[in-house]
């Protein structure tokens, strides 16, 4: 099982099967993962930018994130669009 939830530009991935519950999204950024809320990521908290760099910091792997691809990237780029 995981959860997906997406501000857009990323996508941040829980598979709580591999969680460990040592709390350092928590610590790290609480205005997006604080398990007292449900659901208990808050995606709009905070900027893409700071919810990746704490995502990288998850020990267990359990968080992880893809950027989205969007319309105006692929006709900034020139790419189409798959």
């Amino acid at each position: 099982m995981e959860k997906r939830y997406t501000n857009g530009e990323i996508t941040v991935v829980w598979k709580p099967d591999l969680c460990i519950h040592s709390e350092i999204c928590f610590y790290g950024l609480g205005e997006v993962f604080d398990p007292q809320k449900r659901p208990w990521v808050n995606i709009q908290g905070a900027t893409s930018e700071r919810i990746i760099a704490q995502v990288d910091q998850c020990p267990s792997a359990a968080l992880s994130y893809s950027r989205n691809e969007t319309t105006e990237k692929s006709a900034a780029t020139g790419e189409a669009e798959k």
